[in-house]
């Protein structure tokens, strides 16, 4: 082994992804109507406070530029996915209520129960789930804020992924909503906290981008947003490796 694999932080192995949920999409209906009718309520504002507080204390999270965020009207916050701590990091330098999508295999009890009433709605890896871009939309044609990952699933490797999902980018055309980029530096780490090991973690806001409206997006429209997006947030990370 070279001195250069020694002194790279090895990472604790990810579980076995499981891509495509047995239930019917009729199983996951009424998280869906619930978010689109529905604005997250106080255990939204509780396990805030009890993410933010671990975030600050145990992972030292700071955030950088969160002013970039609007402060009212639709927004998506694209951020690159190492960690299942990444929803918490990017949401806690900010006062929106960031609404987040979410694997569907999440959604089950009891734990169901505290996804819906925070805001969280479910997708359907492994197949075309058109409900969950229909739920996004409807969250941000009130106002609202979505999160969403570029990669689409966590970095299994702890480093960002060549090319992007084209997810954001049929969101972004779709809604017309203000995009900012998202990077998140040091949660590949997080999956270590079994032995011990507590990353420090930056959260650095890029700026606000827009695109205009495309109703029906092709994939290749939605891919090329995608890319645009993902090239911000790889300046980002750049920065902060930099540091």
């Amino acid at each position: 082994m070279t001195e250069v694999e020694d002194s790279e932080p090895r990472l604790q192995p990810l579980r076995a992804q499981v891509y495509r949920d047995p239930r019917p999409p009729e199983a996951f209906a009424r998280y869906h109507e619930r978010a689109r009718t529905r604005a997250p309520d106080t255990v939204y504002d509780i396990v805030r406070i009890v993410t933010c507080l671990c975030a600050w204390t145990l992972f030292r999270a700071r955030g950088r530029s969160a002013e970039r965020v609007p402060p009212r009207g639709a927004v998506i916050l694209a951020a690159n996915h190492f960690s299942y701590m990444d929803h918490f990091f990017m949401g806690a330098f900010t006062r929106r209520r960031v609404r987040f999508m979410a694997k569907s295999q999440l959604f089950k009890r009891p734990m169901d129960w505290v996804y819906s009433h925070g805001g969280v709605f479910p997708v359907r890896r492994g197949a075309q789930d058109d409900e969950a871009f229909v739920t996004a939309n409807a969250i941000l044609a009130r106002g609202g804020c979505v999160a969403m990952y570029l990669e689409g699933g966590r970095s299994r490797s702890g480093t960002l992924s060549a090319a992007a999902r084209p997810g954001v980018g049929r969101l972004a055309l779709e809604s017309g909503a203000t995009v900012v980029p998202v990077a998140i530096h040091g949660s590949a780490r997080v999956r270590n906290w079994r032995r011990a090991e507590f990353p420090r973690i930056t959260v650095l806001y890029g700026e606000p981008l827009r695109f205009e409206r495309v109703p029906r997006p092709t994939r290749a429209q939605a891919q090329r947003v995608a890319e645009d997006v993902f090239a911000d947030i790889k300046r980002l990370y750049g920065a902060l490796e930099a540091r």
